[in-house]
C-alpha cells in the first residue's frame, strides 16, 4: 500500500500515454515535485522523441500535488514542443495547478536573466540561469541543482556596445527631458501656492518656518565657521607662497575677502546646505509619501505643496545669506590667522587692505546668489521628495539625486551670475 501524505494524495507519482495516430495523450497522476523532477521529465521527453507528432496534450485532472518546479519543468516541455512544430496543451487543470502555473513567467524561459560580476582576475562576468535540461548524467537531484548556475565570460562585442550606447544616451536625454518638465512644473504649483499665501497670509505656518530655520541655519552654523575659516586660511597660505616671490605679500588680504566675498562664500554654503538640508528635505518628503501621509494631507483638504515645501523654501531663503555672510567672516579671520602669522601684518593692516577691496555691490549680489541658490536646493529637495513612490530605495535614490542636481544648478547659476554681475557692474 502506498504511503498517503499532502492531504492524502500519493507519495509516488504515475504517467501514462496513450497514441492515437500523431496525437500523444499524457495522463499525469500522484505527486509531481522538485524530488522527482528529473525522472518524470526525462520519461515524458523520451516518449516525445519516439515519432514525429503533431500534438501533445497532457492531463492534469489526476494530479493531486503540483509545486513550482515541476511546473517550471512541464513549461519547458510545452515550449520544446512548441520549438518542434508540435502542439501542446494543459487540461483539466485545478484551481491551485493554475495558481502555480500563473506565476511562472515564460519570458525567463527564453531570456536568461544574468547579473554582472567582476572575479579577482579583473575580468568581467555574467552568472547565468540555466534553463536547459540536464544531460544524462546529471541524474540526481544535487547535480541538476549544482549545475543550475555557471559563469560566462563577456566576450567584447563592439557592435552591441554601440547599440547599447546609443540606447543609454537617448534614455539619458529623455530623462533629463522629463527631469526638466517636471521641475518647471513643480515651480508652477510652487508660484500658485506663493501667491494663495499672498493673499491668505493667515495659512503661512510660521511655526513650521521657524523650525526649519534652526535646523537649517542655526544648526549649521558650526559647520559653515570651520568650512569657511579653513578655506580662508587655505587662499591665504597659497596666495602668500607665490605672491612673495614678487613682494606682494600685501595684497594677500585683499585677494582673500575678494574670493570669499563674491565667489567660495556664497558657493560653500550652498554646497552645505545642499548637503544637509536638501537632502533633509527630500528624504523628509519622500518618507511621508511612502507612508501615505501626504495622501492623508490631501484627504483631510490640505494642499500638499503649500503644507510641506512653502515653509522649506522660505525658511532656506531667509537662512541661507546670513549663513553666506557668516561664512564670508570666518573666511576672512582664517586669511587673518596667516597674515599675522606668516605675513607679519597687524589686525589693522589687514582689515584696512581688506575694505579697500569690499564693495557694496561685492557684498549685495554675494546675498542676492545665496538667496537664489537656497530656493534651488529648497526646490530641488521638495521636488525629489515628492517623486518617491514606493520604498526605502526610491527614498534613497531621490535623496542622492536632489543633492546632485542641487549641486549641479548651484554650479551653473554661479557661472550665470558670474557673467550677468560682470556686465552689471
Amino acid at each position: 500500500m502506498k504511503a498517503q501524505t499532502r492531504n492524502n494524495c500519493a507519495e509516488d507519482y504515475n504517467i501514462s500515454f496513450i497514441r492515437k495516430d500523431l496525437n500523444l495523450f499524457i495522463n499525469l497522476s500522484g505527486q509531481f515535485s522538485l524530488q522527482n523532477l528529473t525522472v518524470f521529465r526525462s520519461e515524458i521527453n523520451k516518449e516525445i522523441s519516439k515519432q514525429k507528432l503533431d500534438s501533445v496534450t497532457i492531463d492534469f485532472s489526476e494530479v493531486c500535488y503540483l509545486d513550482s518546479a515541476a511546473a517550471l519543468a512541464l513549461v519547458q516541455i510545452e515550449k520544446e514542443t512548441t520549438h518542434q512544430n508540435i502542439q501542446c496543451r494543459f487540461i483539466n487543470l485545478n484551481n491551485k495547478s493554475k495558481g502555480i502555473f500563473s506565476v511562472i513567467r515564460e519570458d525567463t524561459l527564453i531570456n536568461l536573466p544574468s547579473r554582472p560580476e567582476k572575479s579577482q582576475d579583473g575580468f568581467l562576468y555574467n552568472l547565468v540561469e540555466r534553463r536547459i535540461l540536464p544531460s544524462t548524467s546529471e541524474t540526481s537531484q544535487d547535480n541538476f541543482m549544482f549545475h543550475l548556475i555557471e559563469r560566462r565570460g563577456l566576450p567584447p562585442q563592439s557592435g552591441k556596445s554601440y547599440k547599447d550606447f546609443i540606447w543609454q544616451l537617448g534614455q539619458s536625454s529623455m530623462q533629463i527631458a522629463n527631469d526638466f518638465a517636471n521641475f518647471v512644473t513643480f515651480i508652477g504649483e510652487l508660484l500658485i501656492a506663493f501667491l494663495y499665501i499672498i493673499r491668505h497670509p493667515k495659512t503661512l505656518r510660521g511655526k513650521d518656518i521657524l523650525f526649519y530655520i534652526h535646523r537649517a541655519g542655526v544648526d549649521g552654523l558650526p559647520i559653515v565657521a570651520i568650512i569657511g575659516l579653513l578655506t580662508g586660511l587655505i587662499i591665504a597660505f597659497m596666495s602668500f607662497l607665490q605672491l612673495k616671490m614678487v613682494g606682494a605679500n600685501i595684497y594677500v588680504p585683499s585677494l582673500v575677502s575678494f574670493a570669499m566675498i563674491k565667489e567660495l562664500g556664497p558657493l560653500m554654503t550652498a554646497i552645505l546646505v545642499a548637503g544637509r538640508s536638501g537632502s533633509a528635505f527630500a528624504a523628509e518628503i519622500g518618507t511621508m509619501v511612502v507612508n501615505e501621509e501626504v495622501d492623508a494631507l490631501r484627504t483631510m483638504g490640505f494642499e500638499p505643496i503649500r503644507f510641506l515645501a512653502i515653509p522649506k523654501i522660505i525658511a532656506t531663503v531667509i537662512v541661507v545669506p546670513i549663513l553666506t555672510i557668516y561664512a564670508d567672516l570666518f573666511g576672512i579671520v582664517g586669511g587673518m590667522i596667516i597674515g599675522i602669522t606668516s605675513l607679519d601684518l597687524t589686525i589693522q593692516t589687514y582689515v584696512t587692505q581688506s575694505m579697500k577691496t569690499i564693495q557694496v555691490f561685492d557684498i549685495v549680489t554675494s546675498i542676492i546668489k545665496a538667496a537664489v541658490f537656497a530656493g534651488l536646493i529648497s526646490a530641488i529637495g521638495c521636488q525629489r521628495g515628492f517623486q518617491v513612490r514606493s520604498g526605502a530605495q526610491d527614498v534613497g535614490k531621490f535623496t542622492t539625486s536632489a543633492v546632485v542636481v542641487a549641486i549641479f544648478m548651484i554650479v551653473v547659476a554661479d557661472s550665470i551670475f558670474a557673467i550677468m554681475f560682470y556686465y552689471i557692474k
